[in-house]
């Protein structure tokens, strides 16, 4: 009985494990079924094998350090588009009027400040419909005006995203359906660059003193220097996919045909993966993040070694006189310099 209950913990363990992998790589857990074999067994699952690393040593020393600070937005601003149609101009104005009024009034009621709502109009143009006019031996159709078409787009920036709830709520409640996008914004980026500046100067210096161990004085080398900022936000990194499983044995015992059902599509925000960062601050998040990173890189260089100027060596000249006689004799003698 013990052995019963035991090997039911450990299969509910396991499959509790599991359910930590989510749905979202539908592809990978569909085929999860290796085609390499050990021996007689098959392995199940993606392969956990380290993959060789091959160093290659070099006379230069390169410093690539990399930091992701994942940063919580200060403000939010939510952007909604909203489309009235009317048959006059005033009645479409109207009408949109009196919807923006109603999400207002409720949303001064769950704290947002009136200072904190915008309205911008983005077009106001007549509607035309096409008439079919017919006569005996033709068929004329005439576009027509039939009304005006209003659309505006209302800004509400909040600070709490719990507030958000509200937000969806007052605007469904108007029949505002259509939410373009939310913005994030940081108060003072600056010094989220500043705590990234200093991390990575604080392991570059942790660096420099391992090499100087290692018998490497970085100090008689020449270095040239590289370095990058950059600021990504929320709304770039949501992706989808689908999960559902199309087989029915049901459908096959019965004969019977399959109506296919439209597939739900799923979306998830995937952040900035930490597998190439040497630093990560605020690394764990509960929800969507600006992630501003920084990276630098140093390649350092042996200097040139001085040449030492060859020595100076003398020549020793010897200097020689030709007195010729009027018979063309020849008579070589040593010419005193000194």
């Amino acid at each position: 009985m013990k052995k019963i209950n035991l090997l039911l913990c450990l299969c509910l363990t396991q499959f509790i494990f599991a359910q930590h992998k989510g749905n979202y790589d539908q592809e990978i857990s569909r085929q999860n079924i290796s085609t390499k074999a050990y021996g007689n067994a098959q392995v199940y699952g993606s392969s956990t094998t380290n993959p060789e690393r091959n160093i290659n040593p070099s006379a230069n020393i390169m410093l690539d350090v990399q930091a992701l600070y994942n940063a919580k937005a200060t403000s939010y601003t939510a952007i909604f588009n909203i489309s009235q149609i009317g048959p006059t101009a005033d009645e479409a104005n109207r009408l949109v009027d009196e919807r923006v009024n109603n999400v207002r009034k409720e949303l001064l009621s769950a704290g947002i400040k009136k200072e904190d709502i915008a309205i911008d109009v983005i077009s106001f143009v007549p509607v035309y419909e096409i008439e079919v006019e017919k006569k005996l031996f033709s068929t004329k159709y005439n576009e027509v005006p039939k009304g005006f078409e209003l659309q505006q787009n209302i800004h509400i920036q909040f600070t709490e995203t719990h507030k958000f709830e509200k937000i969806l709520a007052a605007c469904a409640s108007n029949e505002i359906y259509n939410l373009v996008k939310v913005d994030y914004f940081i108060e003072n980026i600056r010094e989220v660059y500043k705590k990234l500046q200093d991390s990575l100067l604080a392991l570059i210096k942790e660096k420099k003193e391992y090499y100087k161990m290692l018998g490497f004085d970085l100090s008689e080398y020449n270095v040239m220097m590289a370095d990058d900022k950059y600021c990504y936000f929320p709304k770039d990194f949501y992706q989808n996919y689908q999960a559902f499983n199309s087989v029915s044995f049901e459908a096959l015992e019965k004969k019977k045909g399959v109506t296919k059902a439209k597939k739900h599509t799923s979306y998830y925000y995937q952040p900035i993966s930490y597998e190439n960062y040497d630093i990560v601050l605020n690394a764990a998040i509960l929800e969507p993040v600006i992630q501003v990173g920084m990276h630098i890189k140093l390649v350092y260089s042996p200097k040139p070694k001085e040449q030492k100027p060859a020595p100076k060596t003398e020549i020793k000249t010897e200097h020689k006189y030709y007195v010729i006689s009027p018979d063309g004799k020849i008579d070589v003698k040593e010419l005193n310099t000194n």
